[in-house]
């Protein structure tokens, strides 16, 4: 089943109360390396439309840092700590999350050593460290038959997952598997993310068998990478592994823990190993960006946007008057509850929270949206990632035990941009992150996001328990989120940066619009000569919004049901990015709108395009050393590629 229909499309009309000056629109897009927020053209097939302008940017008191840049125009790293291991690759994912992971399983069943390093203690992303262990898929591509043979069978590797039941849920039956307690209505599959780290770790052991020599790694943070002379080539990724000193669990506050993640130093937490990925003598180097938020794509400065485009930008009728790059999609940091009374405790436990902004902001905006809280159609079935009698998925009544994953759109979103939580150009440079990267993202706007949860937790203990159905917020050992306080070990990010494809498809700068995916606009192109996955979605927006009531510039009139989406053909073109020649990208960060991304953000997407891009990288190092993915269709040899991704079992026709 598709997802709840509608689910605070519009949050960006639903805001708090006070607030600071928003950014201007800049764009992030350097043809060359040494250019700097180049602005390009509207589209070539597309008129220029009148624009108001977004609100100054004010960084008057901020302190600008000089980063260090190489004669090739990319960053220089410093300090840049000798390798303490180095590992040899033919393809490098960097970011394990869902899109990696499809990403380096088709890579390795390709027969190419792959490299995989992923900042959080799980792999999976979604499905796993994001907390989002709710399958949301296309009914139409279900109905259909569409979807991947290489989806479906991970899938299958989900299904068979162990989850372990706590004894406070039921002393008699320790172990049971995911579709043993599966019954949510979200869609067909939902579960604990820890099995979502199992199964994503026992695919990466299977796929490996075909690639000796490949390796991964979680707890290892992206730190940057070197180039050629000439700035197009990747020549090596750095990156620090964290080993923990004594037995540890995540606080699930990953505001407070991020900077130690991605330090290089040692502390009184972690040991740090510095390591550097490296092509393999001898043979090609292929690099796939497959991070929610776009993190090599930011380092390195290649062509790309971040937040909503306005009209003039894009030509898209619904979208925004201005351009915003700090308007991304919410993010959620999803927790569990569950039906089991713990005599008060977690609820005492959440409301010691002093939270920066007053829980009344907070709980003024929450509402369950009409839907009752845990019979029929509920929202605490909505995904419910474990039932213990394996009940209806609508009609069934809750028992005991059962658990509930939140992620709710007039609850733990925070789609509030002050500040924004992924950061520009301008602050990776204030902030000194070219130099020393440290994830490229907000940890004040983490903070926000993370009270915002822990406050939503405790308005549903207090609103929602009943004497038949008492509520325990999890949190601590043995718990589905694996963390201190209950919450995701990251966020659920939506949207990060986007990058900008080179010339094709009449665009100077190829990116998927709002055009190609509504049935009722004009202009659609058909991307069906050159496409490598097919998916079907709501245009799906969680607005952006400021405190003080501000014009976001976010695409409101933008969100559409399935009803009115056409299946999109996501084309080649999407995951070649512009001024690197080995790198792909295979998530999130691919070449479409902010509008677009609410289609191809799901996860069946997600994992589309990372699988189509580990299969386009895996299939080209078996291809002459000169040969580049840019080069394959004018060269003639998107045929041969298809057939290689067709025997892997993936799919890109409706």
């Amino acid at each position: 089943m598709q997802r709840l229909i509608g689910l605070w499309q519009r949050f960006g009309q639903v805001t708090l109360g006070l607030g600071v000056v928003a950014a201007g629109a800049t764009l992030a897009a350097f043809d060359r390396p040494d250019a700097i927020n180049s602005q390009l053209p509207p589209p070539n097939d597309l008129q220029p439309l009148s624009v108001t302008p977004g609100p100054a940017k004010d960084l008057a008191n901020e302190l600008r840092i000089t980063a260090s840049f190489g004669s090739n125009g990319r960053p220089v790293l410093s300090p840049l700590p000798q390798a303490q291991e180095v590992w040899q690759c033919e393809v490098v994912v960097v970011g394990g999350s869902l899109g990696g992971v499809g990403a380096a399983v088709h890579a390795m069943q390709s027969g190419a050593r792959t490299c995989v390093i992923e900042v959080s203690p799980w792999i999976g992303g979604q499905i796993s460290t994001q907390g989002v262990s709710a399958i949301d898929e296309s009914a139409d591509m279900i109905l259909a038959g569409n979807l991947s043979e290489s989806w479906k069978a991970f899938k299958s590797r989900i299904y068979r997952q162990p989850v372990k039941i706590p004894r406070w849920a039921d002393r008699n039956q320790p172990i049971k598997t995911v579709r043993e307690v599966d019954s949510c209505w979200v869609g067909s599959l939902c579960f604990p993310a820890s099995a979502g780290d199992v199964a994503a770790r026992e695919a990466l052991a299977a796929a490996a068998q075909l690639a000796p020599g490949s390796r991964w790694s979680s707890a290892t943070a992206f730190k940057g990478a070197a180039f050629d002379a000439t700035g197009h080539n990747i020549t090596a990724i750095y990156a620090v592994r964290r080993t923990p000193r004594a037995d540890y669990m995540p606080s699930g506050r990953l505001s407070q823990e991020l900077p130690a993640w991605y330090s290089w130093n040692s502390d009184d937490t972690f040991r740090k190993t510095p390591i550097r990925l490296e092509p393999v003598p001898g043979k090609r180097f292929t690099v796939i960006d497959a991070t929610d938020t776009g993190e090599l794509v930011a380092w390195a400065r290649v062509p790309h946007r971040l937040g909503s485009e306005s009209r003039r930008t894009l030509g898209e009728p619904n979208a925004a008057n201005w351009d915003n790059p700090q308007c991304t999609q919410a993010f959620t940091f999803p927790f569990v509850v569950a039906i089991a009374n713990d005599e008060g405790r977690s609820l005492k436990q959440l409301g010691r929270l002093q939270p920066t902004f007053p829980k009344h902001e907070h709980q003024r905006t929450f509402s369950l949206w009409g839907f009752p809280p845990f019979l029929d159609r509920s929202f605490f079935k909505y995904r419910r990632i474990v039932s213990m009698r394996l009940d209806n998925r609508i009609t069934g009544k809750p028992s005991p035990g059962d658990m509930a994953m939140i992620n709710w759109g007039y609850g733990n979103n925070w789609n509030l941009m002050n500040p924004p939580l992924i950061l520009t150009g301008d602050r990776l440079m204030d902030t000194d992150q070219y130099r020393n990267w440290m994830g490229g993202v907000s940890t004040e706007a983490l903070h926000h996001g993370e009270e915002r949860a822990l406050i939503f937790s405790e308005w549903v203990l207090k609103t929602l328990a009943t004497k038949e159905f008492p509520l325990m917020h999890l949190a601590g050992p043995n718990t589905p989120m694996g963390t201190r306080s209950g919450l995701s070990l990251m966020p659920y990010i939506r949207e990060g940066r986007r990058i900008l494809g080179r010339s094709a498809y009449r665009q100077n700068a190829f990116m998927i619009r709002e055009n190609d995916v509504h049935r009722g606009i004009e202009n659609m192109r058909d991307f069906s000569a050159t496409s490598i996955s097919m998916v079907h979605y709501d245009i799906d927006i969680q607005g952006c919004a400021y405190r003080n009531w501000e014009d976001p510039g976010e695409a409101t009139n933008a969100s559409a049901d399935i009803a009115h989406v056409r299946p999109v053909a996501v084309p080649i073109e999407a995951l070649i990015p512009r001024g690197v020649d080995n790198l792909l990208i295979g998530g999130k960060a691919i070449a479409v709108s902010h509008i677009v991304n609410g289609v191809t953000r799901i996860h069946y997407s997600e994992w589309s395009s990372g699988a189509a891009a580990g299969s386009i990288a895996g299939w080209l190092h078996r291809q002459p050393k000169s040969l580049i993915a840019a080069e394959i269709v004018p060269q003639n040899r998107f045929s041969l590629v298809r057939e290689h991704m067709k025997a892997q079992g993936l799919r890109w026709w409706w």
